[in-house]
C-alpha cells in the first residue's frame, strides 16, 4: 500500500502538490474564525450531568442568578473605612455603575451588606460584588469592555476602581491565551528554523519541515471551526494545537526529509527514492500518528467539555500533520528532487562525519549498554521512579482569575483579595437541599456545618422555591485552596436531613476532581488496549507492545514527578502554588504517553529493517538506535522548542502544559531511549518478538507484517544518520562507498 502510494504521488506530484496548496488555502480561510468560535467559561470544566451542576441550575430557576458569573470590583480608598461607615463616593460610583448593567441581578458593598470581610485589614480598600444572569460567551466579552470604559469614563473611578471577579477573569484568561499563543509562534518559528538548518545543513531541507507545520496548523484550525459548529471547543484547544501541531509536523518532516535524503544518496532523486521513503518512513508516520491520536482520544471518555476539546483537537492536529507529511510532503519532494540539498553552505557539504559520528556514538552507547543490560535497566528504573516521587505528594487545584498576571485587573482583584482581606464570601459554598419545608431538622444541619473544621460562618436557611432551602457557609482560606476544599469535604460527608447538592467554586472544584477520577480507570483502559493493539500491528510482537507500555509509564510518571516539584514546590525560578491545576496531570500524561509511544515506533521500525536485512537481535538494536537516535534526539529537541514555548506564557495552566509535556520528550529520548530500551530489549531477546501462533497467523492474514526491505542490507557497523546519508562504517566493516547529500549533520 505504502509502496503504491508513493509511486501515485511522484507520477502525480505536481498535480498532488498543487492539491495541497489548494487545500491549505481553503483551510486558512474557513479555520480563520475559530478563534472567535471558542468557549471559556468555569463550566468548561464542570460535568454536565454532576451533582453541582445540578444545584446551580436549581439556584438559577429560582433567582435568575449565574452561581458561576459575577463581578467584583476593587476600590482604593481615601479614608480608611469601617463596616458602620456610609459608602465614599467611589463605592457609591460603582454599585451604580453595577445597578445600571443589564445583566446584574444583585449588588453588594459593605454599607449595605454590613459585611466587615468586605473590607481590607487595612482598611484601605473594599469590593463591591454583583451577581449576573446567566450570559453568552459574546455577551461577557461586550460587558468587559463596556465596564472597563465606565470605569475610564467617571472621574469618581478613574485610578482607583479595578473590575475582577469570574466573570471578567473568563474574558481576561482568552486574552492572554490569545497573546502568549501569538509571542509562543513567534518566538518557536526562528528557533526551530534555525534547528533544522543546524540539523539538515541546508535551507531548502530546513524549510520543508516547516512549510509542512504551517500547512498542518491551517488544516488544525479549519478542523476546529468545523467542531465549533456541533460542540462547544475550549479556548485552551488553540495552545495544544499549536504546538502539537508544530512539534508533530516537524518530527514527521524531519522523519521523512531525512529517509528520502539517504535513499537519493543511494540511487539518486526519481520514483524509486520517493516509493522507498514513503514504503518506510511514511508507514512509521502512519503508525505513529495512530499513537499519539489514540492518547489523545482517551481525552473524550472524560465528561468535562475542556478535556473533550482537549482530547478533540489533540485528534484534529495529528490527523492534519500526518495527511500532510503522508501525502502533501511526498509530492513536494518529488518536485524538488536534488534540489532537496540546495543552499548549503560548501564548506558544510564536506563535513558529514559529523553526522557520521554521531550515528556511530549511538551505536557505541547501545553496544555498551547490552553488555550490561540488567544493571543499566535497574539504574534506569530507579532514575525515573526518583523523578517521579514527589507525585506522592501531589495536591490539586482549580482554574480561577486568580492564575492571571498582576497586570490584568482581574488578576490584579484576585491577588488584593488573596492578600489583603481577611475571608471575603465571594464565592461561598451553596448547599442545595431538596425539601419543601425548612424545619428543625436545617436548624440544627446548620449547627453541625458551623462545628466543621475549616468553615468560617453559616449563612441561615432560606427558601429558594416550592422544593428547596439554600445554605450558604464561608470556608477558610482561597476558595480553591486545599483548606477549602478539605471543609468543602468534610461538610459534604455530614449526614443532610434531606438530599444535598454542593455549588460553589469550591464545590465545583471536588466535584470536578471526583468526575476524573471516576473517569481515569476507563481512560487508562482504553489508552493501553489501543496503544498495545496498534504497537502489536506495527511489530508483530505482544512483548515489545507490553515493555514499550511499561517504559511510557515511567516517562510519563517521571513528567509528572517533574511538574510537581516545579511548581508546587516553587522550583526552577517558578512561584510555588498551593496545587497542580487538576486537569493538568490528564494533559500531559496523555500527550506524553502519546509521544513516547511515537518515538518508540520510530525505533521500533528501524530495528525491524535491521533484521529484515539479516542482522541479529543484538545487532539490529544496535543499529537501530544507530540510525534512529540522532533523528529522536533531534525531533525531541524541536518538540520541546515549539512545546516549552507554552512555558513562557503568563498562565500557571499552560506553563505546566508546555514544561510538563517538554521534560516528558526530552527524558524520553534521552534516558528511556538511550538506557531503558536497549537494555530491556537486550535482556528479552529473541523473545522481544515473541507472539502466539494465532496472532502471528493473523498479523499475516491481514499483511501487516509486509514492510519494505532497506535498499541494501547493512553491516552491522554501518549508520545512517539525520542527515540522510549512509555513512561508511568505522574499521572492522565494509560496504560499498555511498555519495553523501549536500550538508548531513545533527
Amino acid at each position: 500500500m505504502f509502496s503504491a502510494l508513493g509511486s501515485a504521488l511522484h507520477a502525480r506530484r505536481r498535480v498532488s502538490l498543487l492539491l495541497a496548496v489548494l487545500a491549505a488555502i481553503v483551510a486558512g480561510y474557513f479555520g480563520g474564525s475559530v478563534e472567535s468560535r471558542l468557549t471559556n467559561g468555569l463550566s468548561d470544566y464542570d460535568d454536565p450531568h454532576g451533582p453541582n451542576v445540578a444545584a446551580r441550575e436549581v439556584i438559577e430557576s429560582a433567582t435568575g442568578v449565574d452561581a458561576q458569573q459575577g463581578y467584583a470590583v476593587l476600590i482604593a480608598t481615601d479614608t480608611r473605612l469601617d463596616a458602620g461607615d456610609a459608602a465614599p463616593r467611589e463605592v457609591t460610583a460603582a454599585a451604580r455603575m453595577l445597578r445600571q448593567r443589564p445583566e446584574v441581578k444583585k449588588v453588594v458593598d459593605f454599607s449595605t451588606a454590613g459585611d466587615a470581610a468586605l473590607i481590607s485589614e487595612d482598611g484601605r480598600s473594599t469590593v463591591v460584588m454583583g451577581a449576573v444572569r446567566p450570559m453568552t460567551d459574546a455577551a461577557t466579552i461586550d460587558a468587559e469592555k463596556e465596564l472597563q470604559q465606565a470605569i475610564e469614563d467617571d472621574p469618581a473611578l478613574r485610578g482607583k476602581a479595578w473590575l475582577g471577579g469570574p466573570t471578567p477573569g473568563h474574558v481576561q484568561v482568552a486574552e492572554v491565551s490569545n497573546e502568549d499563543l501569538a509571542t509562543a509562534e513567534g518566538l518557536a518559528f526562528p528557533v526551530i528554523l534555525v534547528l533544522l538548518f543546524l540539523v539538515f545543513r541546508g535551507v531548502v531541507a530546513a524549510l520543508v519541515p516547516l512549510i509542512g507545520s504551517v500547512v498542518s496548523l491551517l488544516l488544525t484550525f479549519a478542523g476546529l471551526r468545523l467542531a465549533t459548529g456541533f460542540m462547544d471547543v475550549s479556548t485552551g484547544a488553540l495552545s495544544l494545537a499549536f504546538a502539537l501541531g508544530l512539534g508533530l509536523s516537524v518530527d514527521f518532516g524531519l522523519l521523512i526529509v531525512s529517509r528520502y535524503r539517504e535513499e537519493i544518496a543511494q540511487d539518486g532523486p526519481g520514483a524509486e527514492a520517493l516509493r522507498r521513503t514513503v514504503a518506510t518512513a511514511g508507514r512509521t508516520v502512519l503508525f505513529s500518528a495512530l499513537t499519539v491520536a489514540a492518547a489523545l482520544a482517551a481525552l473524550t471518555v472524560f465528561p468535562q467539555p475542556y478535556l473533550r476539546s482537549m482530547g478533540l483537537a489533540g485528534v484534529v492536529t495529528v490527523i492534519s500533520a500526518a495527511v500532510f507529511a503522508l501525502l502533501g510532503l511526498p509530492a513536494l519532494l518529488a518536485v524538488l528532487g536534488a534540489r532537496i540539498n540546495s543552499l548549503a553552505p560548501r564548506r558544510w557539504q564536506r563535513t558529514a562525519g559529523a553526522g557520521e559520528a554521531a550515528g556511530h556514538r549511538w551505536h557505541r552507547i547501545a553496544s555498551a549498554v547490552m553488555r550490561r543490560p540488567g544493571v543499566l535497566a535497574v539504574v534506569a528504573t530507579a532514575v525515573l521512579l526518583a523523578i517521579a516521587s514527589p507525585v506522592a505528594g501531589a495536591r490539586f487545584t482549580g482554574a480561577d482569575a486568580g492564575m492571571l498576571p498582576a497586570g490584568t485587573s482581574a488578576g490584579h482583584v484576585a491577588q488584593v483579595l488573596e492578600r489583603d482581606f481577611e475571608e471575603p464570601a465571594t464565592s461561598p459554598l451553596q448547599i442545595v437541599l431538596d425539601t419543601p419545608r425548612g424545619g428543625p431538622g436545617l436548624a440544627a444541619y446548620r449547627a453541625e456545618i458551623a462545628d466543621v473544621p475549616g468553615v468560617r460562618d453559616v449563612g441561615r436557611p432560606f427558601r429558594l422555591d416550592g422544593g428547596h432551602w439554600e445554605i450558604d457557609a464561608v470556608l477558610a482560606g482561597a476558595p480553591l485552596g486545599n483548606s477549602a476544599q478539605d471543609a468543602a469535604r468534610a461538610v459534604q460527608a455530614l449526614d443532610a436531613p434531606h438530599q444535598a447538592r454542593y455549588t460553589g467554586l469550591t464545590a465545583d472544584l471536588t466535584a470536578q476532581q471526583d468526575s476524573i477520577t471516576d473517569r481515569l480507570p476507563l481512560a487508562a483502559g482504553v489508552l493501553s488496549l489501543v496503544t498495545l493493539l496498534l504497537l502489536f500491528a506495527f511489530s508483530g510482537s505482544v512483548l515489545l507492545p507490553l515493555t514499550a507500555l511499561l517504559m511510557n509509564l515511567l516517562s510519563t510518571g517521571a513528567a509528572l514527578g517533574f511538574l510537581v516539584w516545579v511548581f508546587q514546590g516553587g522550583n526552577l525560578g517558578f512561584t510555588a502554588q498551593s496545587g497542580i491545576e487538576t486537569t493538568t496531570p490528564v494533559l500531559v500524561f496523555a500527550l506524553a504517553f502519546g509521544l513516547s509511544t511515537d518515538y518508540n515506533v520510530f525505533l521500533l521500525g528501524r530495528i525491524r529493517e535491521a533484521k529484515a536485512s539479516g542482522l541479529d537481535d543484538r545487532a539490529a538494536v544496535a543499529e537501530g538506535l544507530a540510525r534512529t537516535g540522532p533523528i529522536v534526539t533531534s525531533a525531541a529537541l524541536l518538540f520541546c522548542v515549539a512545546v516549552g514555548a507554552l512555558a513562557l506564557g503568563r498562565l500557571v495552566l499552560v506553563q505546566e502544559l508546555g514544561l510538563g509535556t517538554a521534560f516528558a520528550v526530552l527524558i524520553d529520548a534521552t534516558l528511556v531511549r538511550a538506557l531503558l530500551v536497549p537494555s530491556l530489549m537486550a535482556l528479552l531477546g529473541r523473545t522481544n518478538w515473541w507472539a502466539p501462533a494465532p496472532l502471528r497467523s493473523l498479523h499475516r492474514a491481514l499483511r501487516l507484517d509486509r514492510m519494505e526491505p532497506p535498499g541494501r542490507p547493512p553491516s552491522a557497523g554501518e549508520v545512517i544518520h539525520a542527515g540522510g546519508a549512509a555513512d561508511t562504517p568505522g574499521p572492522g566493516h565494509s560496504s560499498r562507498p555511498e555519495k553523501s547529500p549536500a550538508g548531513t549533520s545533527v
